[in-house]
């Protein structure tokens, strides 16, 4: 019997999912859902070798899954070429995509032009973000406020990454074992 699947995603470990959960359950109720798998994970949405990301497309791929619901589409991704081709490969496959927040529902082509523009959207307010953050830190670098991150700052070592490396592991696991939360940082662990 299929079922329907509750995707949630924070940034940061020192963020929580508790605002999304709330919404979610109180859409599941008002449509009288009761069985349902969760899917949670904790990372980037520029990044897609997430967990949690993975076991679900797993589920729709084992065809245990007819729906997929979100607090807000950007929980699935914020670069619009991979969320985008994310979202297309599920409701070719037939899945229903909600978006509770959001009021969005894609099981049309109304739906999935809606879902593109808000896709758009949060890719380049993470690309605002960005700009804002590095104007920030140049600022505060002028006026000799910035120095950096604090030493010891960093959760994982290099070292560390290249030994689970050497062990088979693969880059999602090593991300996953030491907190790592860009490939960028993998990438750079691994080069050094």
């Amino acid at each position: 019997m299929m079922k329907t699947a509750i995707y949630v995603r924070v940034s940061s470990a020192s963020q929580k999912t508790d605002s999304q959960q709330a919404d979610i359950r109180r859409w599941l109720e008002g449509h009288g859902i009761d069985d349902f798998l969760w899917f949670e994970d904790t990372g980037s949405g520029r990044t897609y070798d997430r967990p949690a990301l993975l076991k679900l497309n797993e589920a729709v791929f084992n065809g245990e899954v007819d729906t997929i619901v979100v607090w807000k589409i950007d929980r699935i991704g914020r670069t619009m070429k991979e969320a985008n081709n994310q979202l297309w490969e599920w409701t070719d496959r037939g899945i229903r995509f909600v978006s509770v927040t959001q009021s969005l529902d894609i099981s049309d082509k109304i739906g999935k032009i809606l879902a593109g523009v808000l896709i758009g959207i949060a890719d380049v307010e993470y690309d605002h973000l960005r700009e804002r953050q590095a104007a920030g830190i140049a600022a505060a670098k002028e006026k000799g406020v910035y120095k950096g991150r604090k030493p010891g700052s960093t959760k994982a070592k290099p070292e560390r990454a290249k030994e689970l490396k050497a062990q088979g592991a693969k880059p999602g696991e090593i991300m996953q074992l030491l907190g790592i939360k860009s490939r960028t940082t993998l990438t750079k662990y691994l080069a050094d």
